[in-house]
């Protein structure tokens, strides 16, 4: 069944609903509306007296928002890196500040056209290594994932920008399921302490996504200690903004070349890249 409303109403409609439960209702009233009409904000500012026409199905991603769902999983989108991927709850949704964990990757390597072998782990929705291989075509990805959702998410993404032949996705933990020499290692890992109070929204997200270890940056130290024994030349790894002092002492008298700290666009350390 679908109802007829006009523009404007819709809107003050949505916004009541949402009012009591989320922080700018209003503005997540037009998010809404736009991706169910698919329409920009220029025709929504245009159209406030327009008839449209909606099904159940707008009022139910409402009710959704209402209860905390983030907003990518109910419209099954997100934009990184000025691209549009899949999401759904099977794989942590991408934050903009990955975005810088890409950019250290690329000022890294020197020659964009060599045929680099690249493996990510945690792959996730796939956009790190999607963004990889558009930015280094003759790269070899290997993308590793736990998480058998995750890689269904992952494939989908892979497949919409036709990157099948460039990244090859493996089911596993860590590098267990890699047995090429790696030339870069790259991972968002989880890295938020066990027990940590999240935000409502995070409870709809992998919780093994988000949670790293009792400290909480258990796993990169695997990653870490996985670089050394195998002599992986890079490794650029995402962090938690508190962690650059533990990595730094984790590091010392161990052999390698240099290691680079990296900050978000709020100014906290987020990342790392390490040579050997």
């Amino acid at each position: 069944m679908r109802n007829r409303y006009i523009v404007k109403d819709l809107l003050q409609e949505i916004t009541e609903t949402l009012t009591s439960q989320i922080p700018r209702a209003s503005r997540e009233a037009q998010l809404l509306v736009m991706r169910y009409l698919g329409v920009d904000e220029l025709w929504l500012i245009t159209h406030q007296k327009s008839e449209v026409s909606v099904s159940q199905e707008l009022f139910e991603w409402v009710d959704r928002r209402k209860n905390h769902e983030p907003f990518e999983y109910i419209t099954n989108s997100v934009s990184f890196y000025s691209e549009e991927f899949y999401i759904d709850e099977g794989a942590l949704i991408p934050r903009p500040e990955t975005e810088l964990l890409i950019d250290e990757v690329i000022k890294n390597v020197a020659d964009k056209e060599s045929a680099i072998t690249f493996v990510e782990v945690g792959v996730g929705s796939g956009i790190i290594s999607i963004m990889l291989a558009k930015h280094f075509k003759n790269a070899k990805i290997i993308a590793v994932d736990i998480s058998q959702k995750a890689l269904h998410v992952a494939q989908k993404n892979i497949e919409k920008f036709g990157m099948q032949e460039q990244i090859e996705l493996r089911h596993g933990s860590l590098l267990e399921p890699v047995y090429e020499k790696i030339d870069y290692l790259v991972s968002n890992p989880p890295y938020i302490e066990n027990g940590a109070i999240l935000e409502k929204n995070l409870a709809y997200e992998p919780q093994n996504a988000l949670f790293g270890g009792e400290v909480g940056d258990e796993i990169i130290k695997e990653l870490l200690d996985e670089v050394l024994k195998q002599k992986i030349r890079f490794f650029s790894c995402e962090m938690g903004y508190d962690q650059k002092d533990k990595i730094s002492g984790y590091l010392q008298k161990r052999d390698i070349t240099s290691i680079h700290f990296y900050k978000d666009y709020s100014s906290f350390d987020r990342g790392f890249t390490i040579k050997v």
